[in-house]
């Protein structure tokens, strides 16, 4: 069974950047953990608001929630950081891990996507995924995440106080950035990623995984 590792600097990075793919990876049996690395105290709603949020959105993916403890908007890519990251990745053995891409103007995004490549310097499969924030991406591999869009949605909803307050977390916006990605690759919706490496397992395939020269292939993320 793979097990799977969402990093995000923030409650709702995770959903926004990747949640149709970690639904994918449920639906084929993987395990997922999501590691929330700031309670986002800084953001719209109050702490308290925000944890709750993040819990029943994990909830809803059916993936486990681990905190990093770290305060929001302070965040470095120093020692604590890395061990914190690192530790994630040990407890749960990930053999696949999606973080922020490393350009974006939100410093705990940079913060967060530098401290996961030395954390993460052993690991075969590491994706970076695009924040609202992302000021440069070039995407080469991407999940059809046509079957779980809803699921993405839904969990995006359980952020309240996000949603109320910022157009980024407009689901209208999170459907049309999906359908725009499916579009690339001839898919209706899908996520997309830029590798820092992906180590390809040709073990019996069960979800497609498409690269932008409409080359694909299959990539097995099942037990």
């Amino acid at each position: 069974m793979h097990s799977v590792l969402a990093i995000g600097a923030h409650p709702d990075d995770i959903e926004l950047g990747c949640g149709g793919s970690l639904a994918a990876h449920r639906a084929a049996g993987a395990r997922v953990t999501m590691l929330v690395v700031t309670g986002g105290q800084n953001g719209p709603g109050g702490s308290a608001d925000r944890r709750a949020e993040a819990e029943a959105a994990a909830r809803s993916l059916d993936c486990q929630l681990v905190w990093g403890a770290l305060m929001d908007c302070a965040v470095q890519p120093d020692t604590a950081t890395i061990a914190a990251i690192e530790r994630a990745i040990r407890q749960v053995d990930a053999d696949v891990i999606y973080v922020h891409a490393p350009d974006d103007s939100h410093q705990d995004h940079r913060a967060v996507a530098a401290a996961t490549l030395s954390a993460a310097r052993n690991s075969r499969r590491i994706l970076h995924y695009r924040s609202p924030s992302t000021t440069r991406f070039e995407p080469t591999l991407f999940v059809d995440i046509s079957a779980h869009l809803d699921r993405k949605i839904a969990a995006l909803s359980c952020h309240r106080s996000q949603v109320e307050s910022s157009a980024m977390v407009d689901p209208d916006v999170v459907a049309a950035s999906a359908r725009h990605f499916g579009a690339q690759v001839q898919v209706r919706h899908a996520e997309a990623f830029m590798p820092v490496r992906f180590v390809l397992d040709l073990e019996p395939a069960t979800a497609l995984v498409t690269l932008r020269d409409q080359t694909a292939f299959a990539v097995s993320v099942a037990a």
